[in-house]
């Protein structure tokens, strides 16, 4: 059975990048029939914080990654890897450094004064020495020093490093915590992970994990290294880039089927769609379809995903979803037009729901002009063309049609073109210059309600 797993360390939120490996991790699981394991990687105890495992698991909820197994916690499995420490100490594949930080320091100062890779030179390693008082050690694993390891990567194809290149890694730390290379190991045998989903900067990990299992004689898994994403600039991906919160996605925003669309496409492809379901993700997703460069995060492309989900999107939900947009901005719905109509209207006009909100607001909050507006388009001439037209509206129908056939009749009995009513009218009403067509606005907005603003922003007009 494929078994895919998902790895955060809870040290920050969950960003784009670790988003985006979850969802290749998942729906790669789902496509095969397979089980998706959520494992909080929480050895750093520095660190690692509950707010950053809630913020890891509020992230995941939202996009809809649901996971099979899990969350296992590596703090709550110290005993197991101590059992697999002493059995590789037992074994001779394994043994403990006494060296302390400062003799460490020493040796990779000389190691770079001769231009050396630095690296742990093995002092310890067959040592007859007899240990120093005080001092706690760690426990290193005995890498080979001959021959090589081979990765068949999924995505970036056959690797190999010589044993040579690497060095005898911690496996425990003074304290008896487990170091990453070590717990991931462990962790990825007893779940049977068979297939290891993860960014490319872990690369340099493969070859020592892969000598861990092969000393413990486990199988190996598959492994699958996804590029990086870089930001618009080419750069590391940075919080001026994108970098941020899964969840800041949310509060700015944007629907989490919008966001996940958006990250399968980054560095993933199945011809060339854009839009596509979840459904057809899972049906569609392979790791051979993974580009091996580095993908760009690009916010316009995101605006534009999220927008044609918005167009797509129910309007009951979509008001659901603007509620709390419009309560932070001391606005509120009670009193005033269906929301779903107004959001209808709107949601075509927007990228995210933070806009629709924004675009909502003079529906349940009169907006005062900016004085400029006022002075271009509120003037003496256009007065007694909008006097006219309150006491027209107050005796038609209220429909979108009886509401510009009466705009156009006062157009053409004053003579002027449609723009010099229907703007004033806008500026009056709405306090803004872009909205949807003025009849539709104001057959939601009401009779009494327009009239109101109406009649009130009369004073405003130059005599």
């Amino acid at each position: 059975m494929v078994r895919t797993r998902f790895a955060p360390s809870p040290t920050g939120y969950l960003h784009i990048g670790g988003a985006r490996t979850a969802l290749f991790s998942w729906a790669y699981a789902r496509k095969h029939g397979g089980k998706f394991i959520l494992r909080i990687e929480d050895t750093d105890l520095e660190r690692s914080t509950q707010q950053s495992i809630q913020a890891i698991l509020d992230g995941m909820a939202w996009l809809g990654l649901d996971y099979d197994e899990g969350p296992f916690y590596q703090m709550q499995r110290l005993a197991r890897y101590h059992e697999v420490a002493e059995q590789l100490l037992q074994n001779n594949q394994a043994y403990y450094c006494y060296a302390t930080k400062e003799e460490l320091e020493e040796m990779r100062e000389q190691q770079l004064a001769a231009g050396l890779k630095p690296r742990y030179d093995g002092r310890w390693r067959d040592s007859k020495k007899t240990p120093p008082a005080g001092v706690k050690p760690v426990l290193r694993f005995k890498n080979p020093m001959q021959g090589h390891v081979t990765i068949n990567d999924q995505i970036k194809g056959r690797i190999t490093v010589a044993n040579s290149e690497l060095d005898d890694l911690v496996l425990l730390r003074g304290d008896g915590v487990p170091t990453y290379n070590f717990s991931v190991v462990i962790d990825d045998l007893d779940m049977n992970i068979s297939h290891v989903i993860r960014g490319d900067d872990h690369v340099n990990n493969t070859p020592r994990q892969i000598n861990i299992l092969k000393a413990l004689n486990a199988p190996l898994p598959e492994y699958a290294h996804v590029p990086m994403i870089l930001g618009a600039n080419g750069e590391r991906l940075s919080k001026r880039h994108g970098a941020v919160s899964v969840i800041q996605y949310r509060e700015n925003g944007y629907l989490p089927e919008a966001l996940t669309n958006y990250l399968a496409r980054l560095g993933w492809s199945h011809g060339d769609e854009e839009i596509f379901s979840r459904e057809q993700l899972v049906e569609w997703f392979d790791l051979s379809a993974i580009s091996r460069s580095p993908a760009k995060f690009n916010p316009e492309k995101l605006h534009w995903i999220n927008q044609q989900y918005l167009k797509k999107t129910d309007n009951a939900r979509l008001a659901e979803l603007v509620i709390p947009f419009l309560a932070k901005d001391d606005c509120h719905v009670t009193g005033g037009p269906d929301l779903a109509l107004v959001v209808d209207l709107l949601k075509e006009r927007v990228n995210t729901i933070e806009e629709l909100a924004d675009a909502a607001v003079y529906f349940y909050r009169p907006l005062e002009p900016a004085d400029e507006l006022k002075t271009q388009h509120l003037t003496a001439e256009a007065k007694p063309i909008l006097a006219a037209l309150i006491e027209k509206f107050n005796h038609i129908e209220w429909t979108r049609e009886s509401i510009h056939a009466e705009i156009k009749t006062a157009a053409k009995d004053h003579d002027v073109k449609l723009p010099k009513i229907a703007m004033p009218l806008r500026i009056m009403v709405t306090g803004e210059v872009h909205t949807p067509s003025i009849d539709a606005v104001l057959e939601l907005l009401g009779r009494e309600e327009t009239l109101v603003r109406m009649n009130n922003c009369l004073s405003s007009f130059a005599d």
